[in-house]
């Protein structure tokens, strides 16, 4: 299978500038770059399909060149939304830049293990293009080359203008050229001759192919993945309703686990082929033995395993797999805590929740500290259903104590009904 064939049958394959871009990108030591921008401090889950779409060029033995777009995003890019998005301070977009930066690194390290392969990627802050340039040079060597037409005939563009209650700003308009300047920067200095994105954004890597072809008389390239939708037509992207942010800090590597573990069976093969590097034919058999037992919920297990190594890799998925274990499955959990590590038991806290251990505090006390109750009075009920138990036993007695004998591991586990849990730690 070529690289096309390949990014077609994973579902990324949308528009291209030129046919010939496969064959020269199917030979090693080509050049593409991709960008994010830095509007948040962290890389999300949508920004994870596009870059793995540049991946596939990598696994080429291609080298991409990371653009971080602290200079663009300081002006702002026209969307397709009604009005233009708010400005971010200079600091808040340096803040958001570095940040980004250090998890692209992490992620692509993660990557390159993954895969068996260095991965080579050189990190740019666009910043860098047009830091020493003032207005008269960008208008002379940039704005000469592109005409007004030209732009005004972007869909992007007449969408905002048709509308008497919609506008666009001059800032906005010109985002165009300062894209467009990037791209022959890269082009000029670093011999990048194609740029990967998302569908939403050809009328930018349009501008680009343009100006770099107007001012070098040589030929660029650009193509675009589809913007991936669930079952329900919603966006995996990343000011959506199911954005998840790949911080551990802000979604941990289980929340991470968990959303694609609820991945609906009807999304599964899509999300395989665009998350993952699993050959067709793996994930073909994936979605065949799922489908023999859908409720033991095997190709989502597979798809949460494979994303969660890739982005946080081995010791943070088994954290991940362990609380899932803990929380959601049949097994031992008293056997499972006396060989938690501190940082595990770090990281299932920080999923269900913990107290700390006050001396010989008594059972309804703990149950209202972590709002199991709303006061000491509710309690007794609780206890009279057998829906309390202290280290998975039954707690039949609201007024026994908690002490140093219940720790086991300097955990004790307090659970409601099923599934609540909570931890008390020594």
């Amino acid at each position: 299978m070529n690289l096309k064939q390949e990014l077609e049958a994973r579902w990324f394959l949308h528009q291209y500038t030129h046919e010939e871009l496969f064959e020269l990108y199917e030979k090693w030591g080509q050049k593409l770059y991709w960008w994010i921008d830095p509007s948040a401090d962290s890389f999300q889950l949508g920004n994870f399909i596009s870059l793995i779409n540049a991946l596939h060029f990598m696994k080429k033995w291609n080298k991409l060149i990371l653009i971080v777009g602290w200079a663009t995003w300081a002006i702002g890019n026209p969307t397709w939304k009604d009005a233009e998005r708010n400005f971010l301070t200079a600091e808040q977009v340096e803040i958001n830049a570095s940040k980004i930066e250090k998890q692209m690194h992490v992620i692509l390290a993660n990557v390159g293990k993954k895969l068996w392969i260095k991965l080579e990627v050189e990190v740019i802050n666009n910043y860098r293009f047009f830091k020493e340039m003032n207005v008269i040079e960008f208008m002379r060597d940039v704005g000469k080359y592109m005409t007004v037409n030209w732009m005004m005939n972007k869909d992007i563009v007449k969408k905002r203008i048709s509308d008497p209650d919609k506008s666009i700003s001059f800032a906005e308009f010109s985002y165009m050229l300062l894209m467009g300047y990037d791209f022959y920067k890269l082009y000029s200095e670093y011999g990048v001759r194609l740029e990967v994105g998302w569908s939403d954004e050809w009328d930018g890597i349009l501008s680009w192919v343009e100006l770099t072809a107007k001012k070098t008389w040589q030929t660029v390239y650009g193509m675009t993945n589809k913007l991936i939708t669930d079952s329900n037509g919603k966006k995996f992207w990343k000011s959506m309703w199911n954005a998840v942010r790949l911080d551990p800090e802000k979604n941990s590597p289980y929340f991470v686990y968990q959303f694609l573990l609820n991945t609906t069976d009807a999304d599964l093969d899509k999300l395989l082929k665009v998350f993952t590097f699993l050959s067709i034919k793996e994930i073909a058999d994936i979605v065949l033995k799922h489908s023999e037992k859908p409720e033991l919920r095997y190709g989502q297990k597979c798809l949460a395993t494979q994303v969660t190594e890739l982005i946080f890799w081995g010791e943070a998925l088994k954290q991940a797999e362990m609380i899932t274990d803990m929380l959601f499955w049949d097994v031992d959990k008293m056997e499972v805590i006396k060989w938690l590590s501190v940082s595990d038991i770090t990281a299932l806290a920080r999923e269900v929740g913990s107290i700390k251990f006050e001396w010989n505090i008594q059972i309804l006390d703990v149950l209202v500290n972590v709002w199991f109750v709303t006061s000491r009075w509710e309690w007794k009920k609780l206890i009279d259903w057998g829906w309390i138990f202290l280290n998975e036993m039954k707690v039949t007695d609201g007024f026994l104590e908690i002490t140093d004998t219940n720790f086991i591991n300097w955990v004790v586990i307090l659970r409601k009904w099923k599934k609540n849990f909570k931890l008390i730690i020594k």
